[in-house]
C-alpha cells in the first residue's frame, strides 16, 4: 500500500509475521557477519568472567522490543529509503575492516559496521516512527553486546587501577595499618615485616563495570517509570 502524501510503502504485519521476519533476518545477519560473531562468542566463552554477559545481551534487547510490540504495531510501518544508505555504509565499512589494512582489522571497528548495517536495515524496513521504540534496544545491543578490545581497555583500566590503589591505601590506613604506596604497589608493615600487595589490572573493575552497567541499564529501562530514577540507578552501578 502506498501513502499518498509521502509515496512510501506502508504495511502493517502481525506479531507472528514480525517475529518470523526477525528470525529470518537474524539468520541472514549471522551468515553475513559470521566472522565477527564467531569471534565474539569465543571471547565470551573463553573469558566468561569478563565477557560472558555478552551472550545474553541479544536476548535482553529482543525482550525490550517484545515489550513495546503493541506500540510498534499500533500504526502501519512506513519504510525509509535513507535506511538503504546507512545499510550500505555499514556493509562497506565492515568489508573494509575485514579485508583492508591491518590497522582497520579491529574487533570493535568491525562491530561498528555491524551496528550501522542493522540500524540501516531496521530503518529501511520499519521507518522513522518505529525507530522511536527501536533505538534503545539497538543501542543497548551494540554497546553491551560486544567485548572491548585490550587496546581500548588499557586506556581506561590504567586510571582505574590508580583509583583502586589510592582507595586501598587510604582504606588500609583507616584500619590502623602502616601502609606505603608506590604506583600500583602497596607495602604493609606489620610486626616488623613488610608485605607487598600489587593492584593488578583485573582490580581496576572495568570488565565488571561493563556487566553491572548492562544489568543496571536493563533494570532501569524495564522496572522504573521516571527518567531521574533510571539515571540514578545507572549511576549507582559505577561505584
Amino acid at each position: 500500500m502506498k501513502n499518498a502524501q509521502s509515496n512510501a510503502t506502508v504495511y502493517a504485519p502481525s506479531s507472528q509475521q514480525l517475529l518470523l521476519w526477525s528470525g529470518l533476518l537474524g539468520v541472514a545477519l549471522v551468515w553475513i557477519f559470521w566472522d565477527f560473531m564467531q569471534r565474539q562468542v569465543l571471547f565470551a566463552i573463553k573469558q566468561q568472567a569478563d565477557w560472558g554477559h555478552t551472550l545474553v545481551i541479544p536476548f535482553i534487547a529482543g525482550y525490550f522490543v517484545w515489550n513495546c510490540r503493541t506500540r510498534l504495531l499500533a500504526k502501519p510501518f512506513e519504510r525509509s529509503s535513507f535506511g538503504i544508505f546507512v545499510l550500505l555504509l555499514g556493509l562497506g565499512w565492515y568489508i573494509l575492516c575485514s579485508v583492508g589494512p591491518m590497522v582497520l582489522q579491529h574487533h570493535n571497528l568491525m562491530g561498528f559496521g555491524v551496528a550501522c548495517t542493522i540500524t540501516g536495515l531496521s530503518l529501511f524496513l520499519f521507518g522513522w516512527r518505529a525507530m522511536r521504540y527501536l533505538w534503545f534496544p539497538l543501542l543497548y545491543l551494540f554497546v553491551f553486546g560486544q567485548s572491548i578490545s585490550d587496546r581500548l581497555m588499557e586506556i581506561v583500566t590504567f586510571r582505574l587501577q590508580d583509583i583502586a590503589s589510592i582507595g586501598s591505601y587510604y582504606g588500609l590506613g583507616l584500619l590502623g595499618l602502616d601502609v606505603t604506596r608506590a604506583g600500583n604497589t602497596l607495602e604493609i608493615l606489620y610486626n616488623d615485616n613488610t608485605y607487598p600487595l600489587n593492584i593488578a589490572e583485573a582490580c581496576s573493575g572495568m570488565r565488571m563495570l561493563m556487566a553491572f552497567l548492562a544489568l543496571g541499564v536493563a533494570m532501569a529501562f524495564t522496572g522504573l517509570k521516571y527518567n531521574w530514577q533510571r539515571l540514578t540507578l545507572v549511576i549507582l552501578a559505577l561505584p
